[in-house]
């Protein structure tokens, strides 16, 4: 970067994100996504209105700076004022909570975007504060003691990732009647600090000294007690093999436009480890619902039913890379691997399979024949073409006409620089299939035909990957092709048998194709694979007890999804046509009346079109429940 493109200079920097972001993207991506645009919307008037600028906001992070911290701190009060009084007008568990970190820091500008430690202390300052709350660093503080009667919280000084030395923080109250009178004395903590300082210094050479002697017994000490997971306490049996989730690697950047190389690098080594029968591993659905939290390695290990953790970090500096990665058992408590690297950025990708086959090793797994060979195929070096597909990636998940359109054009890009980068084909191909099934599209048929060569052109470039496998599953089951989509399926799931979506997919074509024992099976299976699955597995439970008779185990799994996602239209529809079913009619035009209210454009037709059954009869049997239910035709 040459010196003429950035400049230094000292500023208040606002750094704010959302509790519990992941597990509300999980549950209802559109409303999440509808109710974040809101949101940010708000947030950025109030912090224009305070003379700030917002410089990013991926995702549910904001980034905003100031030049007054008198001008950044007033905002942060008002806008977690606001944001309280829009949340109360929602339900509970779609509410947002932000947590905001202010600090005063020296940052480097190069256009709009600003880096360094300033902005990752306001991160890490960010993550100290409560959901709905304020923190700010010390630097701040001391502009703002006497010029803002707010009371502040001096909560000691933390030490944090990354940054040198440790941070001083304040709690700002927010709520009314939260304010604190003074300030919690801090020259008396700074005296006992120092005092402990002193003594810590001496500690600290005895440390040193007895460094290697530490580091080589500590894989062979146990962890304390209470440090450990137990498996009585587990959500879930231990799978009969090896089991291990892998967290979201954290971006030390202090930018977060940089995530998509941190959170590439989990799904894949997530993808690779995910290829191994051998090995249990949690689907990324879950593990990214910790993603920014806190949380210790056995209390993860008992929510997820395993054993093994891996966690890490990246940090990217120019085109230079410092990666951290560690192997835990919950159980024991013990370190069975860990390494730092420091590379150029282009190694990213090795650095992947290096991180992949550290842990296969440590865990002993055998391979089966093939999966050394799978789980080391990687389909791009192109750094360029990676990050546009990990963008693009972003904005199709979104699921919205726009944000679609616009991967679209991104996943072109990125093929454009890598025309073998086999699942940026495949996504292109996704963004296709949209098209078709939302009626997107002008021309519905060419955009499920284009959808399909894609697809197939995906296939060819690399046939160990289950996306283009899983794509024309999908395509050949709204075809009425059972067979051909059951063997696409299958295919998917035999290339990656810890692929949670892959083996919900196939659950589903087997209710279609008339097989709802085996969807129930399935189904279950992937819950496993993802305790924290998406309300729509919910449906194609329900789904497949509704065939196999069991009414009871329908309605709970269609209740189940109606409590977790409250604004779709598919609970209450399930819902309405087992109760017609079982001749409960007041429930079941009650029920219709809620789908109604949702979409009031909803037909028997519109749903007759999209209910690829292999037997007619049983859309005939729907249908007939749905209109008994009160649906228009």
């Amino acid at each position: 970067m040459a010196t003429e493109d950035f400049k230094r200079k000292l500023t208040a920097i606002l750094s704010a994100d959302v509790k519990g972001y992941s597990r509300l993207m999980g549950e209802d991506e559109e409303a999440t996504v509808r109710t974040i645009t809101a949101h940010r919307k708000v947030i950025t008037s109030v912090i224009q209105k305070y003379r700030g600028r917002v410089v990013d906001s991926p995702g549910d992070n904001i980034l905003a700076e100031f030049v007054s911290v008198v001008d950044a701190v007033q905002s942060a009060v008002e806008i977690q004022e606001v944001i309280r009084a829009k949340n109360a007008e929602l339900p509970e568990e779609r509410r947002m909570e932000f947590r905001i970190g202010i600090n005063l820091g020296d940052v480097i500008q190069e256009g709009e975007r600003i880096y360094g430690d300033g902005v990752n202390i306001a991160a890490r300052v960010e993550g100290l504060a409560e959901p709905g709350g304020i923190c700010i660093s010390g630097s701040a503080y001391e502009q703002i003691e006497n010029k803002l009667a707010l009371g502040y919280e001096y909560i000691g000084e933390h030490t944090v990732k990354n940054i040198v030395k440790p941070i001083r923080a304040y709690r700002v109250p927010v709520r009314p009647g939260a304010a604190v009178s003074t300030v919690r004395t801090e020259k008396r903590d700074g005296l006992k600090q120092r005092r402990r300082a002193a003594v810590a210094t001496v500690v600290v050479l005895l440390l040193l000294v007895a460094g290697v002697v530490i580091w080589k017994s500590y894989m062979k000490t146990p962890a304390p007690p209470g440090e450990i997971a137990s498996v009585e306490k587990m959500a879930f049996p231990l799978p009969d093999r090896p089991s291990i989730a892998v967290l979201p690697f954290n971006n030390l950047s202090g930018d977060p436009s940089q995530d998509y190389l941190s959170d590439g690098t989990t799904e894949n080594i997530i993808t690779a480890l995910s290829k191994i029968s051998n090995l249990f591993v949690i689907a990324r659905n879950s593990t990214f619902t910790y993603k920014g939290k806190t949380v210790k390695v056995q209390e993860i290990a008992e929510d997820l039913g395993v054993r093994y953790v891996l966690e890490g970090s990246i940090q990217k500096a120019g085109e230079r890379m410092r990666i951290t990665a560690q192997l835990v058992d919950g159980l024991t408590g013990r370190h069975l691997w860990a390494e730092r690297y420091d590379r150029q950025i282009g190694d990213i990708f090795a650095l992947q399979d290096d991180i992949t086959n550290q842990v296969v090793t440590a865990l002993e797994v055998k391979l089966t024949e093939g999966e050394a060979a799978r789980i080391s195929r990687r389909q791009t070096d192109n750094t360029e073409a990676y990050e546009l597909f990990r963008r693009g990636l972003e904005l199709y998940r979104q699921g919205t006409k726009t944000d679609n359109e616009h991967a679209r054009r991104i996943f072109e890009k990125a093929v454009a620089l890598d025309p073998g980068f086999a699942d940026a084909w495949c996504f292109l191909g996704y963004t296709h299939q949209d098209d078709w099934y939302f009626g997107w599209s002008t021309n519905a048929p060419q955009s499920l035909e284009r959808a399909a060569e894609l697809a197939h052109k995906a296939q060819a470039l690399d046939d160990a990957s289950p996306c283009p496998y899983m794509l024309l599953e999908t395509i050949h089951l709204w075809r009425r092709d059972y067979d051909r989509a059951i063997a696409y399926g299958e295919k998917a799931v035999a290339l990656e048998p810890n692929h949670a979506d892959a083996t919900l997919q196939l659950a589903r074509t087997l209710t279609y194709a008339g097989r709802p024992e085996e969807t129930i099976e399935l189904t279950k299976k992937a819950m496993r694979l993802s305790p924290y699955y998406p309300d729509w597995y919910l449906g194609v439970l329900g789904t497949a007890y509704r065939l196999v008779g069991d009414y009871d185990e329908a309605i709970a799994a269609y209740d189940k999804r109606r409590e977790r996602n409250p604004y779709s239209t598919m609970p209450y529809l399930g819902l309405a046509l087992v109760y017609s079913e079982v001749g409960r009619d007041e429930e079941a035009k009650a029920a219709t009346a809620e789908v109604l209210k949702r979409n009031p454009e909803i037909s028997l037709n519109q749903v007759r079109n999209r209910l690829p059954y292999k037997d007619p009869a049983e859309v005939d049997r729907i249908l007939a429940a749905l209109r008994k239910a009160g649906l228009p035709d």
